[in-house]
């Protein structure tokens, strides 16, 4: 789903306009399950769940490919706290409406358990033919997978390319910062993103090309003609320009359950795209990491989540994923600073290092309850009080 406005926005009251000129806006969509309230397990009931949000919130919420999924997505702002406020807005009135129809509204990125009938697909025009063109992918697997995407205000599709192509080597540490899909219908999958392995089915899901507006058009043209793609909005590369707003969307996230880790993954995005937008003007070469490091980064990242042993994708050598964080936010800490926002990450940083990422807290909820079913009430408990 595209954002539907503008991605320049207000000021943030009491900024310095000169400043908040600069700054790059940001915003955020969010995919989310619907599971039964009684059984704990993905049920279609998202047309209707949809049909009463959107009495609100009109075409900020939207459905997703399969019927048991709903999104969501924030309005442009440059303010991590009108963000905030706009993604608990958005929240509060899914939960409600899910509420109404006995469901309880999920945030991770795969189902904890099992659905007790075959998944449905929505009925739309083009799921249809995304479903009956790629069947392969699907299978008799119903898997449905929710991620968060972040966009980032550019001035136009060559500067969404350009700092797409210079974000490459961190997105793995973002991929590890947002695991939040350990449990997948009814097993502990071993990783820490699930997610990422089951969308990885779908084709050109992974690290984007090295690619200027020229190259683009050209790669985009030849997936769709060779069927590889059904259209451009199948290009589902982790970082890609938009093809309806003029924004750079980065999709490596798990949709979470914790708030201000959507908030974290979205200043920190915007800190790198700040930083490298000021090191292109200047000249500065793009990274460029090979592409079996930059796979295994990922694959690292999807499975170890922040425990462990990464690989620092440009070196080829292996660090705690920590410290790999901690290079990221140095990176991004130009960025930052200039939009006031070095606190508030490193203020959430130390939080994620206390509580551990949405992975994490869902195996210490299976631990302390025991039980499935107690990882969804956590869940969706964190959803309810954001």
């Amino acid at each position: 789903m595209a954002l539907t406005v503008s991605p320049r926005s207000a000021e943030p009251e009491g900024a310095a306009p000169s400043r908040v000129t600069a700054m790059m806006t940001m915003g955020v969509e969010e995919e989310f399950l619907l599971v039964d309230r009684r059984t704990r397990a993905p049920v279609g009931r998202g047309p209707r769940v949809i049909e009463a949000a959107a009495r609100t919130l009109g075409p900020l919420v939207q459905p997703e490919f399969f019927t048991a999924q709903v999104e969501v997505c924030t309005s442009p702002t440059a303010s991590p706290g009108a963000l905030r406020a706009q993604l608990a807005g958005l929240r509060d009135e899914l939960t409600r409406a899910a509420a109404a129809e006995e469901c309880l509204l999920l945030a991770a990125g795969t189902p904890v358990i099992p659905p007790e009938h075959p998944l449905t697909v929505t009925r739309d025009e083009r799921y249809g033919r995304m479903a009956s063109r790629y069947a392969s992918v699907l299978g008799a697997y119903d898997q449905a997978v929710c991620g968060c995407h972040v966009h980032i205000g550019v001035s136009d599709r060559a500067q969404a390319l350009d700092l797409a192509n210079r974000m490459r080597p961190w997105l793995p540490s973002l991929q590890a910062l947002a695991a939040n899909s350990p449990f997948d219908r009814g097993r502990d999958s071993g990783y820490a993103s699930w997610r990422a392995v089951e969308h990885a089915r779908w084709p050109t899901v992974g690290p984007s090309p090295l690619l200027d507006e020229a190259a683009y058009d050209r790669c985009a043209d030849e997936l769709v003609r060779s069927g590889a793609v059904l259209d451009r909005r199948m290009i589902y590369w982790y970082a890609r320009p938009s093809e309806h707003v003029p924004t750079l969307e980065i999709r490596v996230a798990d949709v979470n359950a914790e708030i201000d880790t959507v908030v974290l993954l979205a200043v920190l995005v915007r800190g790198l795209a700040a930083t490298f937008r000021t090191e292109s003007a200047a000249g500065a070469p793009t990274p460029q990491p090979r592409p079996d490091r930059l796979r295994e980064a990922h694959r690292r990242a999807a499975a170890h989540g922040l425990d462990g042993e990464g690989l620092d994708a440009l070196s080829g050598a292996s660090v705690p994923a920590w410290s790999l964080v901690a290079r990221l936010r140095e990176s991004a800490a130009p960025g930052l600073d200039a939009a006031g926002d070095l606190s508030l990450v490193d203020s959430q940083l130390d939080r994620v290092r206390a509580e551990g990422t949405g992975a994490a807290q869902q195996r210490a909820d299976h631990r302390r309850s025991g039980s499935l079913e107690g990882v969804v009430d956590g869940l969706a408990r964190a959803v309810a009080q954001a």
